[in-house]
């Protein structure tokens, strides 16, 4: 396939990566900056030779990637669909799970790619980590930030969305069974109804428990997942891209006198190597583009988090 011609949507500060990394590819070029206000666009497209325009047009373009503000990717996506061009959307698709299953409905009725971007599935010390897990019984994830005015909506849909997706995946793309929740809502700035801490709690078939906490009120920045098995434990620092296994191990032998015992842990520290997880991924989304990354499992994938995000927001209200 010939290079594929890329407009972006949202020139804020995830847009210039998103914009740095198609600009970097070997297989897109960067063609338009979407943006509606000049100072923001004009900038990144003249600093990699692409073109600015304020609204939509897309007749020159082979796909798209979205990273405006979450509120606005409900009409965003609609009209790329409805121009029958391949997006791949910041998280969530839509900050509700109804306006997120009537894009993913209208995606595959128009036979459009669509991805969302999970970016951890594509952080080299979660691909490590998920090679050495089998069977996982419990899943902790924390991801704390400091809080950031522009962030419209509430922490689940902004953060928690994302181990919500991890957890799901490790559980074999189930959605759980049964959600619990605890919110907190602090600062005098947030929006009302959108929540700053949420510590969700899952249970899945078979008896998997999962639990995840997400905060904008920490002082510094936290992403980690620790996953027990039966006969090992994985810890994975999100941030740092360092994994970590853990075997405990108890010795007994029989001396004079009673019977003593020994007891060891095993640590094994494998070295995380891999590409910038936003590069991984838009190499995955050009593949969805050409044909070769099945465009009906992607799509599948999407929903999972979504519906737990909507069902701990539902526990809340309950």
């Amino acid at each position: 396939m010939s290079r594929a011609r890329v407009a972006l949507v949202g020139a804020g500060s995830m847009g210039r990566n998103h914009a740095r990394i198609i600009a970097e590819s070997a297989g897109a070029d960067l063609a338009l900056i979407i943006d509606p206000f000049e100072s923001s666009g004009r900038p990144v497209a003249d600093q990699y030779d692409a073109r600015w325009a304020p609204e939509i047009e897309l007749d020159d373009i082979d796909a798209v990637v979205v990273a405006a503000s979450t509120e606005h990717h409900y009409g965003i996506a609609r009209d790329i669909i409805a121009a029958g061009k391949p997006l791949l959307v910041e998280k969530p698709i839509c900050p509700s799970l109804e306006q997120t299953e009537e894009i993913l409905a209208a995606s595959e009725a128009a036979g459009t790619p669509i991805m969302c971007g999970f970016l951890e599935r594509y952080n080299p010390a979660v691909i490590a980590a998920r090679a050495m897990i089998d069977e996982p019984l419990y899943v902790r994830a924390e991801r704390h930030s400091p809080y950031v005015p522009r962030i419209k909506t509430g922490v689940a849909w902004d953060l928690l969305v994302h181990d919500v997706d991890l957890i799901s995946q490790l559980f074999g793309a189930k959605v759980p069974e049964r959600v619990g929740v605890e919110v907190g809502s602090f600062h005098p700035a947030s929006l009302p109804g959108a929540e700053d801490i949420v510590e969700a709690s899952l249970g899945f078939e078979g008896g998997g428990l999962a639990s995840a906490s997400a905060s904008r009120l920490g002082q510094r920045k936290v992403r980690t997942l620790m996953v027990q098995s039966l006969d090992h434990m994985v810890e994975i620092d999100l941030l740092r891209r360092g994994v970590t296994l853990y075997r405990h191990t108890t010795v007994s032998e029989d001396k004079p006198g009673g019977a003593g015992f020994r007891q060891m842990t095993e640590m094994e520290v494998p070295e995380i190597t891999g590409r910038e997880p936003l590069a991984t991924q838009f190499e995955r989304f050009l593949g969805l583009v050409d044909g070769t990354v099945d465009a009906d499992d992607e799509r599948r994938s999407i929903l999972p988090a979504h519906r737990i995000v909507e069902s701990a927001l539902q526990a809340r209200a309950s």
